[in-house]
């Protein structure tokens, strides 16, 4: 006799009865899980039975089905016989508490809370092993990119050395936007606040935080390094202009806040920031709210996943998945847990890479020769100086591109060019990635 595909997953599900589901959060990603599940009603696996939300009055709807049940007490969703939580808070408190009872009580968790797992994903995953429950937080980077399960289970077979990506769906709008409409950082930012891409206090994402904390997920399940959030060097967007764009386009590349995580031994190298990436690149071509991840793996090579990493509907899509995966850890009690990190990792902060530099000065002679001289004292070769007509004398933009240097040797050149009194802006500098992910840091 031959068995569907349907038939077989209807099997898989067939033991005991459909998983029970509570929902903690109803806001834009907590309603596409809601409006999700009850697309896929008929299939009978997954049963939604509470909906827990300060202020649930204002919040509740008349689509949901009539037995599920609204509360603002929390102890009578954690106290019920749901098999599952699906926490959608956010934030540390009071969500680490609640996960870790939830745990303990003999439920599944599922996230997708970054913060949550960036810095407590170990012990919460030590404790769903110790209780043998399931911990799924797939949608705690990319959205409905499944790029965590493809870093743990599609490349198991390879050991990876590098995940870089487009972590920050906020920032690659508003970099986007000032690379097509030559808008100001605050005209773009103001833009991705109206069409809601932005929060009303937009600082994790253009400061590079909200992507440190992805980043620390991803080199926990990729590089199976323990990397604490506060670990990964943070850079800001906020100094990139119009002009920057202009400049990059000269040297066949455009910006992007990229994410880095690199393995060298017992080594990590972490950091999050602006930097020029070539137009031909993977990174370049994601534009907009979308995401992307290029892992290196040692054998393998690179491997791409990409797609909508922010809204409600993609975000949703990884919940579900996750659901239906601890639905069948439920059912037959086969455990597919996050691997656990395998070590903890020297976090290196400085790094080698080809530089951009972007000046503003009040113009007269003997700049180029005083800037030079400041790179030359710090052993630092300049490459090529781009200066682009129709600039005001007062406010001079120009780049200096300098060849191959470490990080702290920049920095200590560009302290003692500070103190030049022709400067009309503070330096911008950006890091030029090389083509190959590998090869953008000579550690």
């Amino acid at each position: 006799m031959t068995t569907t595909l349907a038939q077989f997953e209807s099997a898989e599900y067939a033991v005991g009865k459909c998983c029970k589901i509570a929902l903690l959060g109803f806001g834009t990603v907590g309603s596409s899980v809601v409006r999700l599940l009850g697309s896929r009603s008929a299939e009978g696996r997954l049963r939604l039975t509470h909906v827990y939300n300060r202020e649930v009055a204002r919040k509740r709807v008349d689509w949901t089905p009539s037995d599920v049940t609204w509360t603002e007490d929390i102890n009578q969703v954690l106290s019920s016989d749901v098999d599952v939580i699906v926490e959608l808070l956010g934030g540390l408190q009071p969500a680490y508490d609640w996960a870790r009872w939830a745990l303990r009580a003999g439920k599944a968790v599922i996230t997708a809370n970054k913060q949550l797992v960036a810095h407590f994903g170990s012990e919460l995953l030590h404790l769903a092993q110790a209780e043998q429950q399931f911990l799924g937080f797939g949608a705690c980077v990319a959205g409905g990119v499944p790029v965590l399960s493809g870093l743990q289970d599609g490349l198991a077979g390879d050991r990876l050395i590098q995940v870089r990506g487009i972590l920050n769906g906020t920032c690659n709008y508003i970099l986007t936007r000032i690379e097509e409409a030559g808008a100001s950082f605050a005209e773009a930012l103001t833009e991705a606040q109206q069409a809601g891409f932005a929060e009303s206090d937009p600082t994790d994402d253009v400061d590079g935080l909200d992507a440190g904390a992805k980043l620390a997920i991803l080199a926990r399940v990729g590089l199976k390094a323990e990397l604490r959030p506060q670990q990964v060097s943070c850079n800001s967007i906020r100094g990139v202009a119009a002009v920057d764009f202009e400049y990059a386009a000269e040297l066949g590349c455009t910006i992007r806040q990229i994410s880095t995580a690199k393995r060298i031994q017992r080594q990590i190298y972490a950091e999050v920031g602006p930097a020029l990436v070539r137009k031909d690149s993977a990174l370049a071509r994601i534009s907009g709210s979308q995401n992307v991840v290029v892992s290196t793996g040692e054998f393998g090579g690179d491997t791409v996943f990409s797609g909508h990493g922010a809204g409600g509907n993609p975000t949703a899509v990884a919940v579900v998945s996750d659901l239906l995966q601890a639905a069948r850890h439920r059912a037959s009690g086969v455990e597919r847990p996050y691997h656990l990190a395998t070590h903890s990792c020297e976090v290196m902060d400085d790094s080698e890479s080809q530089q951009y530099v972007r000046f503003v000065v009040r113009d007269r002679p003997g700049i180029l020769a005083s800037l030079a001289g400041a790179f030359s004292r710090h052993h630092i070769n300049v490459d090529a100086v781009l200066q682009r007509p129709g600039y005001s004398k007062s406010k001079l933009a120009f780049v200096m591109t300098l060849e191959s240097c470490r990080k702290s040797t920049l920095r200590a050149a560009l302290a003692e060019i500070d103190k030049f009194d022709f400067l009309a802006e503070p330096p911008l500098n950006l890091p030029i990635l090389k083509e190959g992910p590998c090869d953008a840091f000579a550690l």
